[in-house]
């Protein structure tokens, strides 16, 4: 029995010597690879076991694990180096598309390339808080008022292109992802609290600013009923699915909601309510514990960074991911106003899987190197 321990150990020892010799953390490796494989058994039930479909989205995974796998291999020093020309390139890019994007639903956000279409929205999930973390780890921690003024500049310049197009949610997305850099660099309550009391008073202005179907989600939101059958219609039929799925869920495949077409976008913003009525609450904690799994890792991951950049890095990139989950499971169970944010890594969609997974290779990318670094240039701020 004791030779068998010792030759289990040897052997995971050597798999997550191998691991780290590719620069991949092997805990977080598995919980993206388990949530791959869910999103490919959800998404052949929800659309209705079009083979299409789940080859696109395979496709799709295997091109997010070479940017992950590619961006891991790249050290956080040669990151920081590259995150002022990717910030910059990233303006560039949404500015080209207020001036020649593509439109496509009443907004316009892609760049016609002839082969492929890009969304340069995508590109800010990644390059906001790689400019907030780079800029505030340049100076002392917590940072004061000037800083805090030009690290919020930073955020606000693609938010503002962003909401342009328009596109709410990303703009959104991209903000947090700024702030959660700045919140983990130590901003004071104080700021915080001002912060509220200003987007609280600016809250009749920003509704005035909103586009009429932005305004129409939001009274959705609070009486989804008074137009079931046109505003409140994917609302009222989401939370039908869910309900309907019960503690153990109606088995696979076997969805009425989603199978007999009255679940709208059920294999992309609305799978999780697809998910729901196939597999019960039960099923329900599985996929949240998944995502609770990788949301640790990334936040240990954080902690064990080795300098500023890189800690203020993970901790916004992983809370970034968290903000998807919380933000689609929310508006799918009526509790946030529909926004068209995918449920991370289970949706059926391509440029949303590759920015996901390239911020995890670059997780992963702080966690392998982080016994590489020099001395000399770790660190360590204090308060």
């Amino acid at each position: 029995m004791s030779l068998l321990n010792i030759n289990m150990n040897e052997f995971g020892e050597r798999r997550q010597g191998l691991a780290e010799s590719l620069h991949l953390d092997l805990p977080l490796l598995m919980g993206l690879i388990a949530l791959a494989i869910t999103s490919l058994f959800i998404l052949y039930s929800a659309s209705g076991q079009d083979m299409g479909m789940i080859w696109k989205q395979v496709t799709r995974f295997v091109l997010a694990f070479m940017f992950m796998f590619a961006l891991a291999q790249v050290n956080s020093n040669t990151l920081k180096h590259w995150t002022p020309y990717i910030y910059a390139i990233g303006v560039v890019l949404l500015i080209a598309v207020l001036v020649a994007g593509q439109i496509g639903k009443g907004a316009q956000r892609w760049l016609d390339f002839g082969l492929f279409r890009f969304q340069p929205s995508e590109i800010m999930k990644l390059a906001v808080p790689l400019m907030v973390a780079w800029y505030l780890s340049e100076y002392p921690l917590p940072p004061d008022g000037k800083r805090v003024l030009i690290a919020f500049m930073i955020i606000a310049i693609p938010f503002i292109l962003i909401v342009k197009q328009p596109d709410l949610g990303t703009s959104l997305l991209v903000a947090g992802a700024g702030f959660f850099a700045l919140l983990f660099a130590g901003l004071s309550w104080k700021i915080l609290a001002v912060l509220g009391v200003m987007g609280a008073a600016s809250a009749p202005i920003a509704w005035s600013l909103m586009h009429d179907y932005q305004r129409q989600r939001v009274l959705t939101l609070l009486d989804p009923e008074k137009d079931p059958l046109g505003s409140g219609y994917h609302i009222i039929q989401s939370k039908i699915a869910i309900g309907s799925g019960g503690l153990y869920g109606k088995g696979w495949l076997n969805g009425t909601q989603s199978q007999l077409d009255f679940l709208p976008e059920r294999s992309t913003d609305f799978i999780f309510a697809a998910y729901a009525e196939e597999f019960g609450f039960i099923g329900i904690l599985v996929l949240l514990a998944i995502y609770l799994f990788i949301l640790i890792r990334g936040l240990l991951i954080a902690v064990q960074a080795q300098d500023t950049f890189t800690r203020l890095l993970a901790g916004s990139l992983i809370m970034t991911f968290f903000i998807y989950v919380f933000v689609n499971i929310g508006m799918v169970t009526g509790l946030l106003p529909v926004v068209g944010l995918p449920l991370p890594l289970v949706s059926y969609g391509g440029t949303s899987v590759v920015t996901l997974m390239a911020g995890f290779g670059i997780l992963m990318s702080i966690h392998t190197h982080r016994k590489l670094l020099p001395l000399s240039l770790i660190h360590i701020s204090e308060p």
